[in-house]
């Protein structure tokens, strides 16, 4: 049998997450390059009042490609702290790109909206390796080395890391 954090074999989410995932409409090859595009241009055509434009990469085209528009909930109880449901839509960062350019800035990397978790109570992030934060009133956080590893986090109630600095 099979534990609901633990990844059963072959397949790419463990079961929780992929309940969660599928229960919010995605499927394994899911792909709407189409709505990628069109937050790509929002994003593109956007500057904050000091000059500030979004990062757009790969890294964040693909992961809203196939996992944007979802809102994803938390089947069960977390592992190590509540689960958080959230929407993977990077227009809930479009007035963030002065944070995001920050974050980059200290991270040495570019940083792009990737959603949010529910009730906007974070900002989620992605850089151009595929790495995922979340940003809230009380820190920033690194969530995981992949936008699955971020699932796993976040829909399996995994505490994440703090980001601080050295």
């Amino acid at each position: 049998m099979t534990r609901p954090y633990e990844r059963p074999p072959a397949t790419r989410f463990s079961v929780a997450v992929d309940a969660a995932l599928r229960a919010a409409g995605w499927r394994p090859g899911r792909w709407d390059m189409r709505q990628a595009e069109e937050w790509a241009d929002e994003l593109r055509g956007y500057a904050s009042s000091g000059g500030h434009q979004h990062a757009l990469f790969p890294a964040a085209v693909e992961a809203w490609a196939e996992f944007g528009s979802l809102d994803i909930a938390p089947t069960g109880p977390g592992l190590e702290l509540a689960p958080s449901a959230l929407r993977i839509d990077p227009l809930r960062g479009l007035h963030a790109a002065r944070t995001l350019s920050d974050l980059g800035r200290a991270l040495e990397t570019e940083i792009a909206p990737l959603g949010a978790e529910a009730g906007d109570s974070a900002l989620l992030a992605i850089d151009t390796e595929g790495r995922v934060y979340g940003l809230d009133h009380t820190g920033d956080w690194y969530l995981g080395a992949d936008i699955d590893a971020a699932l796993a986090t976040l829909v399996g109630g995994v505490r994440p890391v703090r980001l601080t600095v050295p």
